[in-house]
């Protein structure tokens, strides 16, 4: 292992490496341009000795890759916003043909109205594909997750797709540091997939995929709900096996700071983590009993976690950097879904902020903290939603 300097999105391409991946489709749209762009040089340079796939869009993107994991290949892709809408067929297709691919998603507003800043609705918008999604807060976390999602993905358990998203220039053309390592030492932790015996071999021409009639339907759906499932038990064995290798670990699907005694939990996702435990921090110096919950996996979504917490905190400050429009905050609602069926009933509070780029303070985050305090205080839990910027 050895540090280096570079943006989320050289460190993605370089996570190709590590990983042995044996096939890359790619076609640019900002800000997710120089992952496949390094991974070009890469290539180019010798470095990187797999396949390098420049397609014609998006869509054909996600079907080269398709169509190498269905020959028992490693697929990768990386993409943004409306890159990501326009995979969406190749994104249902992949998940139901049970294709362990990976894809960098770096989040991004979705057009109209122009912006290449991030919002997290271009994901947020493909949570009921099938696919498992994690929200990373950091350069070395996104380079991890990215070879973890491999052993994840590949895990017969659970062989479903995996999306990793990072927020778009926060991150992505960020430098900072991350620890790299060798495919050799990553040879130790991930070994070549062994794809399942339906993958596409002219030896044993067997198709998969053709049509189901409604008897059988409904069960192949449901087989992909218990792959998704499964997720979230075999990602604690995966983190665990990982830890022990190379002495990483970011903390599950749900990465807590100052849990443990807080009346009240801020939630989110993504790289505001940063300023969220500052936040924290201030608070608690100030007397507030607060804690940070970062959201690292959204699908499967951690339920018995939220509701471990939701078992000793009195409210939830649950921010969302995207909109299901018309039902509010994404992930507040899915926090508030899992505390339904229990005797605790913490205040969820839903706040919608940081679109398209725009900054989330320090500040900003301990006004809605306070503000969750407050309502947790009176018992007003107010409006279903408080759109953060448009508080005064």
């Amino acid at each position: 292992m050895k540090t280096e300097l570079m943006s989320a999105n050289y460190a993605a391409a370089r996570s190709v490496i590590s990983a042995r991946v044996e096939v890359v489709a790619a076609y640019p749209i900002t800000p997710a341009t120089t992952v496949p762009e390094q991974i070009a040089l890469l290539n180019e340079d010798g470095f990187y000795t797999g396949q390098f796939i420049r397609v014609e869009s998006e869509h054909s993107a996600i079907f080269a890759c398709i169509g190498a994991s269905s020959t028992g290949a490693r697929a990768f892709t990386a993409t943004s916003s409306n890159g990501l809408l326009l995979m969406d067929e190749g994104l249902h297709w992949a998940a139901a043909a049970r294709l362990p691919i990976v894809i960098n998603n770096i989040n991004r507003s979705v057009s109209p109205s122009w912006n290449i800043h991030v919002t997290h609705d271009d994901s947020y918008s493909k949570r009921d594909t099938g696919w498992i999604q994690f929200y990373v807060s950091s350069v070395d976390e996104l380079y991890h997750t990215i070879i973890q999602s491999f052993k994840l993905a590949e895990d017969e358990r659970v062989l479903m797709p995996v999306m990793i998203n990072s927020d778009g220039f926060v991150l992505s053309h960020t430098l900072s540091s991350f620890d790299y390592l060798e495919p050799e030492e990553v040879d130790k932790f991930l070994p070549p997939y062994s794809p399942p015996h339906w993958i596409m071999d002219p030896a044993n021409p067997v198709s998969h995929g053709n049509i189901v009639f409604p008897e059988y339907y409904q069960e192949f759906r449901y087989m992909m709900h218990e792959g998704t499932q499964n997720a979230l038990k075999v990602y604690e064995e995966v983190e665990k096996d990982y830890k022990n290798l190379f002495g990483k670990y970011f903390g599950g699907p749900i990465d807590c700071y100052k849990c443990d005694d807080a009346e009240v939990v801020f939630t989110s996702q993504g790289s505001i983590a940063a300023e969220a435990k500052d936040a924290v921090d201030e608070l608690r110096d100030e007397g507030y009993r607060v804690g940070n919950a970062r959201v690292r996996m959204i699908r499967p979504f951690p339920v018995d976690k939220i509701r471990e917490l939701g078992s000793h905190v009195k409210g939830f400050a649950s921010f969302d950097r995207g909109v299901s429009y018309g039902f509010g905050g994404p992930v507040a609602n899915d926090i508030r879904a899992s505390m339904y069926h229990t005797k605790y009933r913490p205040m969820i509070k839903s706040y919608i902020g940081g679109l398209g780029g725009r900054d989330m303070t320090v500040t900003d985050i301990k006004e809605v903290i306070k503000d969750t305090y407050k309502a947790v205080e009176s018992g007003d839990l107010g409006p279903e939603e408080t759109w953060h910027d448009l508080m005064e």
